[in-house]
């Protein structure tokens, strides 16, 4: 049995903010999970991360344990590094990357982590194999990943590669895209369900909103979309299992939607952009665009989540400008979507004050490192408070 055979540890990585979804994800598929500050936790087999990479849509690498072990500086991280039988695992004519977390008092830079542990691993192939294995910085072939603290190691097989939200449909990003794992934290954390509930996208931006929303809504695993993986590049890479799953995950999916997804924005170039990416997708069929100012686009009949993501307001100039704008947001959602849930997704906690609304929650998610909510409102039909008696 190889190294690489049997349940092992898994570990999920994330964004910060995003764990609970993941881990719900995580549960739904039948496995155990348990959330960190940036990941979740589980376990399996090879199997499970082949699933994982084409099943999840929150997280970002899949990372399968090897081995634990303690190095006091990098002399011995090499030492231990070198007994593992990497030749098991990363073909001689293949191509390696490694990365690394580290926080410790014997290295300042990652990058060196990095080399000392690609040496090791290269050295023990040409070893035992008399050749060694391509290497170079991006992840086009096996990927290793260290987390190295104090003088606790872990190494981990990356099983991912580019990071899961590179799911290959934006092609063009248009300003400022929302990543995809995040845009698709926003949409789970609205509650939607594509069977009873229409999907409106005001400010669609390059659309990747409103395509999540297709996907989710369809039960499309969204990796289905990526041509490679890191797994894809390891010795005992089972091609007929992955095409199997594969086969699983594309039968799993629904070709209609009883629901309907519209996504508008006032610049055509944005629209444009959108519907492409949504082709590129496989979902153009399943959302309506158009050119349109959020004020003014469509709303269909009957319940629905609209979800708007305006600017945050970088440069000062830019603030009154944005105060009219988040204020016509309130106004829209009250006159305009009874009966919805609206959110609006943003990083300035004093502008959203301007929506002239009262949040029901306040959900915290992370846009790179800016700190932002998504701020839900429940838009009643007419009055919430109930009649005086008498």
């Amino acid at each position: 049995m190889t190294i690489t055979a049997g349940q092992r540890p898994i570990l999920v990585t994330c964004p910060k903010a995003l764990p609970p979804f993941l881990r719900a994800e995580l549960e739904a598929l039948g496995l155990p999970a348990r959330e960190l500050t940036a990941a979740v936790e589980t376990r399996g087999d090879m199997h499970t991360c082949m699933r994982l990479n084409l099943s999840l849509r929150t997280g970002h690498r899949v990372l399968y344990e090897l081995e634990r072990f303690r190095a006091d500086d990098p002399t011995a991280l090499g030492r231990e590094l070198f007994r593992l039988p990497w030749e098991d695992i990363i073909p001689v004519d293949g191509h390696l990357t490694v990365d690394s977390s580290v926080q410790n008092d014997f290295v300042t830079d990652g990058r060196f982590a990095n080399q000392k542990a690609k040496d090791a691993i290269v050295d023990r192939i040409q070893e035992q194999e008399g050749r060694r294995p391509n290497s170079g910085p991006d992840p086009v072939g096996a990927c290793v990943f260290l987390h190295w603290r104090g003088s606790d190691v872990t190494v981990y097989l990356d099983t991912t590669g580019y990071p899961l939200p590179r799911r290959g449909y934006r092609k063009m990003p248009h300003k400022a895209p929302l990543q995809e794992s995040l845009a698709a934290g926003i949409i789970l954390a609205t509650r939607f369900d594509a069977q009873t509930e229409h999907f409106l996208s005001p400010m669609c931006g390059s659309g990747t909103l409103a395509i999540e929303a297709a996907l989710l809504g369809l039960g499309r695993a969204p990796g289905l979309l990526r041509p490679d993986f890191a797994f894809r590049h390891l010795i005992d890479f089972d091609e007929a299992a992955y095409d199997a799953l594969r086969r699983e995950l594309h039968a799993q999916a629904k070709k209609t939607l009883p629901c309907r997804i519209l996504a508008s924005d006032n610049d055509p170039q944005a629209v444009e952009a959108a519907r492409q990416n949504a082709r590129t997708a496989g979902v153009e069929d399943h959302i309506e665009f158009s050119v349109a100012d959020f004020r003014e686009t469509e709303v269909p009949e009957g319940p629905g989540v609209c979800v708007l993501n305006p600017e945050y307001g970088e440069r000062l100039g830019d603030i009154a400008q944005l105060a009219e704008t988040y204020a016509a947001i309130g106004d829209f959602f009250k006159q305009r979507l009874p009966g919805w849930r609206g959110y609006v997704f943003t990083g300035n906690a004093e502008l959203a004050k301007r929506v002239g609304l009262k949040p029901k929650r306040r959900i915290p998610f992370y846009n790179a490192k800016i700190e932002c909510r998504l701020l839900e409102f429940e838009l009643y039909q007419g009055s919430r408070r109930p009649p005086r008696e008498g």
